[in-house]
This record gives C-alpha cells, structure tokens and sequence, in this order.
C-alpha cells in the first residue's frame, strides 16, 4: 500500500531520526500549554527530559520534522510499538508547531513516517488516538486514509482519562480491509 498522493498534499518536509540536540523543540511542542490542550496539559522540565532521553533511544521511528526550505525543525512524528485489544500494533503521534500549523505539515510528516512503518513490515495495523476534541488530528487521519474504527476512554497522561478516536491504518493494504 502506498500513502494516497491526493490524501496527502506534497509539503516540503522531510524525515531526521530524533537525536541528542532535539530537546529544546520538544520543550516547545510538548511543554506549551496551547500545544498539549488535548493531552492533558504541558509536561514538566523533569518529563520533558524523560521524553527527550526515551525518543532518542527508541528502536521505532520518532523523527523531527523538518521544513526543507529553513532547515528548521517544526515537529515531531512518530510510530511506536504498543498493545490494543490484545494485538501488537504500531500507535502514531505528531505535533507541529503553533506557528507552522495549517499549512499541511502534519499530514505531509506522517505520510511519511506511515511509509516507513510500512517498510518495517512488522505489524499489520497502525492506530491513532486523538482527541475527540482535535479537529486538526483527527483530520491528518481522515486524510491518510485512516479508518475511524470507534470513539472511546483513552489514558493520556497516566490519571488522565480523556475521549479519543481509535483511527486504525491497514499497513499492508490488503483489499477491503483498513
């Protein structure tokens, strides 16, 4: 299966593997209030750290998103191993700053990062978990063609019980199935 072209608008952005020197733009995704909104607020200095320590060691993709033209990092995307209903699956996350928001970002980095996971072959499904209340994430997965299989409790951040979309992505693009 190959990431729908007409889904996902060609924005000049690509892939970097998260390294050591990306901490200063997960404090800003992920300690700025208006950015974590639907996740249970902004992560303290103390999490953030814990966060840059775990995306820099993680055998799955978690990549920095950045914009061709400035070479400047705008966000993150990633594809990690994790458990639903009883099956291994991989679970998608992005953030795009406030400021490059709107412009396809998100969608253009995590076609990306879907055809990457795809070329692991490791697991049938990719699932995303937004926020009923994220217009934004939820369309980045109406877009990629993602299918809404239901709306239900989800945990984020640990304590924290919020209503998301279980968005599920056939990897391997097998006729009829999502």
């Amino acid at each position: 299966m190959t990431v729908p072209r007409d889904r996902a608008r060609q924005v000049p952005v690509h892939l970097v593997r998260w390294g050591e020197g990306d901490g200063d733009l997960l404090a800003k995704l992920v300690g700025d209030p208006a950015m974590m909104e639907h996740l249970g607020g902004p992560e303290s200095p103390e999490k953030i750290a814990e966060r840059q320590a775990r995306y820099v060691r993680m055998e799955s993709g978690v990549y920095k998103v950045v914009e061709d033209a400035s070479g400047e990092g705008v966000g993150w995307v990633g594809f990690w191993d994790s458990n639903w209903r009883n099956e291994a699956i991989y679970e998608m996350g992005w953030a795009v700053l406030p400021s490059h928001q709107g412009r396809g970002i998100a969608t253009a980095a995590t076609a990306q990062a879907i055809v990457l996971a795809m070329a692991e072959g490791k697991y049938r499904y990719a699932h995303a978990f937004p926020s009923v209340d994220n217009p934004a994430s939820n369309g980045v997965c109406r877009k990629l063609g993602f299918t809404l299989v239901e709306t239900c409790e989800g945990e984020y951040p640990p304590g924290t019980f919020i209503r998301v979309n279980d968005w599920r992505l056939d990897l391997r693009g097998e006729p009829g199935t999502a």
